[in-house]
């Protein structure tokens, strides 16, 4: 593979920050557990998410903590 890993993960964070309508320092304040759990539903399909406002709703409650 010629690209570079830090190639790799600026592609990845441009895509997801579009994907998820973030800004690029908020992609890189979350674990990577934490961005896989926005991509799966409990049942470990990643074909289905978190929806919006579920995001919405745990962002809100972590700004709280």
């Amino acid at each position: 593979m010629s690209e570079r890993l830090a190639d790799s993960a600026l592609r990845l964070c441009g895509e997801v920050c579009r994907a998820l309508g973030w800004l690029p320092h908020e992609f890189w304040q979350v674990t990577p557990a934490e961005l896989s759990t926005l991509f799966k539903n409990h049942d470990g399909d990643p074909a289905q998410g978190v929806t919006r406002g579920e995001l919405t709703a745990m962002l809100e409650q972590d700004r709280h903590e």
